[in-house]
């Protein structure tokens, strides 16, 4: 024998080699049996070569019987030193952890084997040694071989009762190594990982909670796992998680965990998405103010999350989680915009808390802040969303902030302005009406008078001034709608009576009437115009909501009724029929006469005709009716 075992005799070198394990198994007594009288002698020189043997030239030899041998071997020094293994702990540890990647399954049981009965002994003082030995623990719970498993879950067991009464666990140093392991996709190492995670939680001295957010992503990877154990022994950690939050929400980092959830919130799984939103909701009514930065990360998860009653009829997300994360999304949303105040319209900077710190005050101020540009565009985008619910709530949004921070928002409002003109066209009319009720809260705003913009020239061409209670985006608004219903036709012909009504409404009925006019005077398209104005006088006429307008142009009294009259009157030239009806609203029925007498000059088409049948039909009905007649042609 060339190498030097002592202080191992040759015949217990022998049987840590053999095949067989009792021959082993005695060689390890013996081994236990000279540690004991090298321990109780003080020779630490004796000790130490022997661990060298075993460790080197046994555990970490080519011969995997050698390799055995050189376990047991260590697992029987351990036993024999008792307490005294706390001085020995790195030769004890690292060629046992070294048999934990070995190719042999055998040596690799015998690894946990050992380690156990080192851990077992050593107890707390094989903590500097923790991370290393949970990455070979990580890696043996999704061994092949389930004699490896089931050893590595007796050892995985000691060492989480180590350290749940340990009061020397380096959780900072743990982390890293936790974070990069949670991120997984072997079920056994997954259930290994949540396990420890719930173990380190459960620990009063162990703050989990700080740490969350370097954890937090992998989590909501693992409930997603096709395991339903996994994923329920997951669930009941985030659950214990989100209760340690509402009990002290200081210490959780709510601005380090807040983008996690958004982006989990557009999960394609129903559990994920409800666990994500239902955490969104607790930040938010925890949090308060200080969640405002992330509002257009928030709002990206959560708006499309309140299409499922129109856009996911047919997937298979489960009915109740369906509906829990609508609810849910729906609190999530009306929170946040509840957060938004009047207060946001100013500059925060400007009038600072004389009673608070300046520092404090900076700082709250930074946290508070809401990135308006970053939600001006998740607003714009979403409102192209083939969701109706998601469209109708982006518009309460777009309402809501130009109600509370209508200063900030006209800074923006070239950017919305489009996509809201666009949004006309929507197929459903509660969509419409929200967007005209955002369209005529822009056009009447104080804050849009206070707001200058450079007009383009054919909107300055169209010298029209915007009546007093308006602002300019007022005469953008109404020459957009002319334009969208010059190149809709089928718009105009569909929605054109249901948004004019509507508007008039929202807005003063005679302003859009004398605005509509006017920019009519400046249109080249007669049959354009001939349209428009058809559809104008028809629900001038028969529309309750300008019940008031048509009484004005009744009694043309006064220098601004007749104005309102001759301001009408020379666009509804466009259309004869109009006109003639415009002129018996007005009572000006010897001027009717003499338009009547000209129609025999006009071409007659089917669709004058119909006209024609229209005017015969109203002229029997109340809305002519009068007390008597009044002339003022002369204001022709």
């Amino acid at each position: 024998m060339d190498k030097d075992y002592s202080p191992l005799t040759l015949a217990t070198i022998r049987a840590l080699n053999d095949k067989l394990y009792e021959k082993r198994k005695s060689a390890a007594l013996e081994i236990e049996r000279i540690v004991r009288d090298f321990n109780n002698a003080g020779n630490t020189t004796q000790i130490r070569q022997l661990l060298k043997v075993l460790g080197q030239d046994f555990a970490l030899s080519s011969n995997p019987n050698s390799r055995k041998g050189g376990l047991i071997g260590l697992a029987a020094t351990a036993i024999a030193l008792g307490k005294e293994t706390t001085e020995y702990i790195p030769e004890l540890v690292r060629p046992v952890m070294a048999c934990f990647n070995d190719a042999d399954s055998r040596v690799r049981y015998y690894a946990c084997e050992a380690l156990y009965n080192v851990v077992k002994v050593a107890r707390g003082s094989v903590l500097p040694y923790f991370n290393d030995i949970f990455d070979g623990l990580s890696k043996l719970a999704a061994d092949p071989d389930q004699n490896v498993r089931n050893g590595s879950e007796l050892l995985d067991r000691l060492m989480k009762d180590i350290v749940t009464e340990s009061s020397s666990f380096d959780l900072v140093t743990f982390i890293p190594l936790l974070r990069e392991r949670i991120y997984t996709k072997s079920p056994f190492a997954r259930q290994f990982l949540v396990s420890w995670v719930t173990v380190l939680d459960a620990v009063p001295d162990i703050q989990m909670l700080v740490y969350l957010p370097d954890i937090l992503d992998g989590l909501f990877h693992i409930l997603g796992d096709p395991n339903q154990e996994i994923k329920k022994m997951c669930e009941s950690t985030l659950g214990e998680f989100l209760k340690s939050i509402k009990e002290s929400p200081k210490k959780a980092n709510f601005s380090h965990m807040v983008n996690i959830l958004t982006a989990h919130s557009q999960s394609s799984e129903d559990l994920i998405q409800l666990t994500a939103v239902t955490w969104l909701k607790e930040f938010i009514r925890l949090s308060g103010r200080s969640i405002l930065p992330y509002t257009s990360g928030i709002l990206t998860a959560i708006l499309p999350c309140l299409a499922y009653d129109d856009e996911r009829k047919n997937l298979l997300f489960d009915a109740d989680n369906k509906k829990m994360i609508i609810e849910v999304s729906k609190t999530v949303n009306n929170s946040l915009m509840k957060l938004i105040t009047a207060e946001d319209d100013s500059d925060i900077n400007e009038q600072p808390d004389s009673s608070e710190p300046a520092e404090d005050s900076a700082s709250r101020q930074t946290v508070e802040k809401l990135a308006l540009p970053s939600v001006i565009d998740v607003l714009s985008k979403h409102l192209l969303h083939n969701s109706t619910q998601t469209r109708l709530s982006v518009l309460r949004w777009i309402y809501h902030l130009h109600m509370q921070i209508p200063n900030k928002m006209f800074q923006h409002v070239e950017e919305l302005f489009p996509v809201l003109i666009r949004t006309l066209s929507d197929p459903c009319d509660e969509v419409v009406l929200r967007d005209l009720e955002v369209l005529a809260e822009i056009s009447s705003s104080a804050a849009g008078r206070r707001h200058s913009i450079q007009l383009p020239e054919h909107i300055k061409n169209l010298s029209v001034a915007p009546p007093g209670s308006m602002n300019i985006y007022f005469i953008k608004f109404m020459l957009s709608l002319m334009n969208l219903f010059a190149t809709d036709h089928q718009l105009l012909d569909d929605r054109g009576s249901f948004i004019i009504q509507q508007l008039c409404l929202l807005l003063n009925a005679e302003d859009i009437y004398r605005t509509l006019a006017e920019i009519l005077l400046k249109e080249s398209d007669l049959k354009f115009a001939s349209h428009i104005v058809q559809t104008l006088n028809t629900i001038l006429l028969t529309s309750k909501e300008l019940f008031e307008l048509r009484n004005r142009l009744k009694d043309l009294k006064t220098e601004k009724c007749c104005s309102l009259f001759v301001c009408l009157y020379r666009s509804w030239c466009y259309n004869a029929v109009a006109t003639v009806s415009l002129c018996f609203l007005t009572q000006n029925y010897k001027h009717a006469c003499d338009l009547l007498q000209k129609f025999g000059d006009l071409e007659v088409t089917v669709e004058f005709l119909t006209e024609i049948d229209k005017l015969v039909q109203l002229i029997e009905s109340p809305i002519f009716t009068c007390r008597y007649p009044v002339w003022v042609s002369i204001w022709l």
